[in-house]
């Protein structure tokens, strides 16, 4: 699911290098005619994390691909669960020097939430994370502002208050 409604436009980019060997991306970008192309993923990766899935983009079989199913609005435990493991794999891989790419629809949101928080698990501060998403990929990363909350709190710390929510 996709939260509509916030302005962002499409990316200039199908994704952008946030740090070696670590990539944030969607699945629509603008070309620079300004025509709305699909950002499909071949052998470009070692390990793809897909948040929001569409047929036809990727990746090239072969390919190590995790798809983690979370909407672009607010997570239950299971899905803040599900965002930290997945940022668990990215720094690992990372750490590995494998070439990752994060991706979700637009490549802003739920691809932010989890490459921040790998940041964090890299030695990065969430405000750090944070400006390194907005500077490297766009502006209109994490424009989420829940997404930010969760960072902020702590993605553990914003499970178990989630979860407290749902007994």
């Amino acid at each position: 699911m996709r939260t509509k409604g916030r302005g962002a436009p499409d990316a200039e980019s199908p994704w952008d290098e946030i740090v070696p060997m670590l990539w944030m991306g969607g699945h629509y970008y603008r070309d620079p005619a300004g025509v709305r192309t699909p950002a499909v993923v071949g052998r470009e990766f070692d390990l793809v994390i897909s948040l929001y899935v569409r047929e036809g983009h990727g990746p090239d079989a072969g390919v190590e691909h995790r798809r983690v199913e979370v909407p672009d609005g607010p997570l239950t435990a299971e899905q803040i669960e599900a965002v930290c493991r997945a940022a668990e794999s990215v720094a690992e891989s990372v750490r590995q020097g494998r070439r990752v790419l994060v991706r979700c629809h637009s490549g802003y949101n739920r691809s932010g939430l989890v490459i921040a928080h790998a940041l964090t698990l890299l030695g990065h501060s969430t405000d750090d994370a944070v400006f390194l998403l907005r500077y490297r990929r766009s502006k209109w990363a994490l424009n989420n502002s829940l997404f930010v909350d969760y960072l902020n709190t702590g993605l553990d710390v914003a499970r178990l208050l989630t979860g407290l929510g749902s007994t």
